[in-house]
């Protein structure tokens, strides 16, 4: 027994003991987590596991956690899923920072609340540094009935407490990465929620000056920081979703997009926001909060749906394939079904985000293009018609992206309404479709249309100006798109343009966006042909394949901004092909671009023909000048000496 020590844990509640494996909740039962135990509860007191010091309270009341002077970091979940409750079972007499005996009552938790919100009790301790400082957890009492303060188990600690690591790592290839990133967002404590998109770990935390941007900077696996739409975005890459997953294990599934969380931020910022202008940029925040989590999920599939319909363009341009035979009609099913049914996949992850039913909002999406619907729509004579003596104008909303995040936004308050009116014995019943039937109406009735018109001119606005003068506008746009994805701003844009496509068939403004892509692809591209260090040149050419896939952090963050100049020349040549871009009308057809996103400039119906050869011409000759520029004026080896960090204004030298 060298070198360890035993902790002894009391049951936190009345109730059946259970092992871990038995809990509801994968998160939990595969020990991801850490190692504990259950207790299926009897009765809402709930009490102190050990002797210790408050480390959490969960904003929503259902979880906290307590860490002991031998450094075991002890977590207790109130319920499954309960996190969605926003708090309201739970009652809690304890707050961060505070000292707690074993057996000390610290939550009353209403238990017919939870079971009658179809949430099931269980309540559950973990400690969550299990495999940095336990040797064994030894149990008693499986399957039997336990009392509130009584021992059932004793931790047994392998290491003595000056040499206990603070940081938990769960495993895996990048549970390291995944320790030192929470450790230095501030911990869990600090974090409300997490989302990622293709490259970036995406936090809300409640505090970012207790970030360390710097530490995560010169985290190995770590490209940059960022900080932008009321996020701390963290560049990790192509290892993101990896990385993510390590996060979430450690941090807990509650941490995942979390839509109570995520409601609970708002209230707070708001509460806190004052003057007209920082409530101006705190919406605008929110906005960009909303359309970022309500598209990332989509983005890759609408690119690759985009590219199929190229593809297909490109064989009937040639005769390859029939318009009228299976093996198009089923290929362009494909290809055309994500744009059709966007309102479905909008209504379901934008639900998610502000913390409406998302099945509810998916069928609400669903009654939008309901063929009935869609076919009165369609036709003049029909489409003006009335509900209830109301006159209603029908439009169609396939492939439509604002209206059913406006009913998603609404969604919750309409629930909330419901559930305050209707008995909690039929709820279950006739509280999700008479939200479906009170926020279809809403849309079809009123606000669709408004805002179809609104989403419409937005559109219409940004084709005007480029109307105006393509070639002004794709050499403004091409030259400042980059530095809008620096920032996270340019998803004010990316709704848009995927609003444009989907309604329109087509987008200039996405031709320019391409543009943007391949200059910074060529940029890091003439990096690697330059540089004689190896690292260096691995690390361009990756980033260059990347870019020319369409997906541009890795150019940026790994070696373009860096290197500032790198990325002033390649926005200079981004610029040009812009113009030129818009000088020559190229048109794009799909939510795709750069070099592996030809064929969504192949006309539909007609194949390749100007519009194609206007694409080739300008993203290589875009290609071209950012190689050149950036070879003769844009990098030298000297830059070596100075890594410029482009959100750390300290200079580092290169390993």
């Amino acid at each position: 027994m060298k070198n360890q020590m035993l902790i002894s844990l009391v049951s936190p509640a009345n109730g059946k003991f259970l092992t871990l494996n038995k809990v509801k909740d994968p998160v939990f039962s595969q020990g991801l987590m850490g190692q504990g135990f259950a207790i299926e509860p009897d009765s809402g007191t709930i009490v102190a596991p050990v002797d210790g010091t408050v480390t959490l309270v969960s904003d929503t009341k259902h979880a906290f956690g307590i860490k002991t002077k031998e450094g075991a970091e002890v977590l207790v979940h109130l319920g499954i899923d309960t996190v969605e409750l926003a708090g309201k079972p739970f009652s809690v007499s304890i707050k961060q920072g505070d000292q707690v005996k074993a057996g000390e009552t610290v939550v009353k938790m209403d238990l017919a609340t939870i079971k009658n919100a179809g949430k099931k009790t269980t309540v559950i301790l973990a400690i969550t540094n299990s495999n940095d400082i336990l040797d064994e957890l030894l149990t008693t009492n499986i399957e039997q009935t336990v009392t509130a303060g009584a021992t059932v188990a004793v931790a047994q600690i392998k290491v003595a407490p000056a040499t206990v690591t603070p940081v938990k790592h769960n495993g895996g290839k990048y549970g390291q990465l995944a320790a030192a990133i929470v450790d230095n967002v501030g911990g869990t404590d600090n974090i409300n929620s997490l989302i990622h998109c293709i490259t970036r770990l995406r936090f809300y935390l409640k505090d970012e000056s207790k970030a360390d941007t710097s530490a995560i900077e010169n985290l190995d696996g770590v490209i940059s920081v960022a900080k932008a739409g009321g996020q701390y975005q963290v560049v990790i890459g192509q290892a993101v979703v990896d990385v993510y997953d390590a996060v979430i294990d450690q941090i807990g599934s509650e941490f995942a997009n979390d839509a109570a969380t995520a409601e609970a931020v708002d209230e707070t910022t708001q509460a806190v926001t004052k003057g007209f202008w920082p409530k101006v940029k705190q919406g605008a925040s929110n906005f960009i909060g909303v359309l970022t989590a309500s598209m990332i999920p989509i983005i890759g599939i609408l690119a690759g749906s985009g590219i199929l319909k190229g593809i297909l363009a490109a064989l009937t341009g040639f005769k390859v394939l029939s318009t009228t035979s299976g093996t198009y009609v089923l290929l362009n099913a494909i290809g055309d079904a994500t744009f059709y049914f966007l309102p479905i996949v909008l209504g379901f992850t934008a639900a998610k985000k502000l913390g409406s039913d998302p099945i509810v909002l998916a069928i609400v999406g669903g009654i939008l293009i309901y063929p009935q619907i869609i076919t009165l729509a369609s036709k003049a004579s029909t489409a003006s018609t009335s509900f209830l003596g109301i006159p209603t104008t029908l439009i169609s909303y396939t492939s439509s992206v604002f209206p059913i995040i406006v009913a998603a936004w609404l969604g919750k308050y309409v629930e909330k309404f419901l559930k305050k009116i209707i008995p909690m014995y039929v709820r279950s019943v006739f509280v999700p479709i008479l939200e479906a039937l009170i926020l279809s109406l809403i849309v079809i009735i009123g606000v669709g249309p408004v805002i179809t018109m609104i989403s419409k001119g937005l559109s219409n606005g940004l084709v005007a100006i480029y109307n105006f003068s393509p070639t002004l506008s794709g050499l403004i746009l091409g030259g400042v798109y980059q530095t809008m994805v620096i920032f996270g701003l340019h998803w004010g844009l990316i709704p848009i343009v995927i609003n444009d496509i989907a309604t329109n068939g087509h987008s200039y403004i996405n031709s320019i966006l391409s543009i943007t892509m391949v200059a910074q692809g060529g940029a890091v591209l003439a990096v690697f042909l330059k540089t004689k260090d190896k690292h260096l040149k691995e690390m361009s050419l990756a980033a260059a394949v990347s870019a020319f896939c369409g997906v541009t952090e890795p150019a940026l963050y790994g070696v373009n901004l860096k290197y500032k100049r790198v990325f002033v020349v390649a926005s200079i040549a981004s610029a040009l092909g812009g113009a030129l871009t818009g000088f020559l009308r190229v048109d794009n057809y799909a939510l795709s671009g750069a070099l592996i996103g030809f064929p969504a400039f192949i006309t539909p119906g007609v194949g390749i023909g100007s519009n194609f050869y206007g694409y080739l011409i300008s993203h290589y000759a875009t290609l071209l000048m950012a190689v050149v520029l950036v070879y003769f004026f844009g990098y030298t080896d000297k830059m070596l000496a100075k890594k410029a960090n482009p959100m750390n204004l300290n200079n580092l030298e290169v390993a």
